[in-house]
């Protein structure tokens, strides 16, 4: 792998960092199966490049992105919450309409930005290559958020969000509002998707309305992968799991891709990527089994004296 490959791998690998963060708030906190990021990762970067070509500064466009998201995240939650939708038919409702509302906002199927200002352009002042600011300039946004997103985690409001996802029953018993959880929670999440498609779209130089096919299954990968490496209940491991599975997941189809040995080509993926989350769900039951058979062995071994 040359290295603009590599500075390429890790600049994806930390914007999809972002969506595998939103990703495990909902699956593993809220304990909610949630598909509409596929719709809001678009959103994100479709309502961002429209705002900058429209002229809007890029900064304040990146927070329309975001906060649109986080809409999109609170559809899902009400219509989960208000009409008894099941989750995963409320979420699939959201990201099909979204597909819709996508093409409807950038009024075409793509947008282009390759001659507009982006969040990035400022930094060009410092003279670095493209490649290296980039990576530099999206580092330093995933630690900010990092950041902040265990710091609310780790709240009184933080807890009692977790608390929900673990049990309602004794969440609701001891007084937490439930919905309200879950609404801040979805939002959270796809906003944070959202941010994500915002730096997409900027780093890129495009906005598409088919980029956010499969980016849930990436978002899972990355927290998959995150967490069979850095097991951990400290929530700063967890997301520092979620993190680095990302990169190492844009590393590992990077690798993948570039092996002339495998023959795999650019089309090939999303079959890549199910390889890589079915190997990471399957490696920690061979290791628990090869744990238990261990263990019996061992007691049979003491049993035996």
């Amino acid at each position: 792998m040359s290295l603009f490959a590599f500075m390429g791998t890790l600049e994806i690998g930390l914007i999809y960092a972002l969506v595998a963060i939103g990703v495990y708030i909902t699956f593993r906190i809220l304990d909610f199966p949630d598909l509409t990021v596929d719709g809001s990762f678009t959103l994100g970067a479709a309502v961002t490049a429209t705002a900058i070509v429209g002229g809007i500064n890029p900064y304040l466009a990146t927070v329309m992105g975001t906060i649109s998201g986080a809409g999109a995240g609170m559809v899902t939650a009400w219509l989960n919450l208000k009409f008894n939708i099941l989750h995963l038919l409320a979420s699939i409702l959201t990201m099909t309409a979204l597909y819709t509302i996508n093409l409807r906002v950038m009024g075409k199927p793509n947008v282009a930005l390759i001659m507009e200002p982006t969040i990035l352009t400022p930094f060009s002042v410092f003279g670095l290559a493209n490649m290296y600011m980039n990576v530099i300039v999206l580092f330093v946004i995933v630690l900010i958020i990092s950041a902040l997103v265990i710091w609310f985690l780790n709240t009184q409001y933080g807890l009692a969000m977790r608390a929900v996802g673990s049990n309602k029953r004794m969440a609701q018993a001891n007084g937490i509002n439930i919905k309200q959880k879950v609404y801040v929670g979805l939002a959270l999440s796809n906003g944070l998707v959202a941010l994500a498609g915002a730096l997409f779209a900027q780093t890129n130089g495009f906005a598409d309305s088919t980029m956010g096919i499969g980016v849930i299954v990436v978002g899972l990968a990355a927290v998959i992968i995150g967490q069979t490496l850095l097991p951990s209940r400290l929530m700063l491991i967890i997301i520092v799991s979620c993190v680095v599975g990302s990169i190492l997941y844009r590393i590992a189809v990077s690798l993948a891709l570039n092996a002339d040995i495998i023959g795999l080509k650019s089309s090939d993926l999303q079959l890549i990527t199910a390889v890589l989350v079915s190997v990471a769900l399957i490696l920690p039951k061979l290791k628990n089994d090869f744990k238990a058979r261990q263990a019996a062995k061992a007691d049979s071994g003491d049993s035996d004296d």
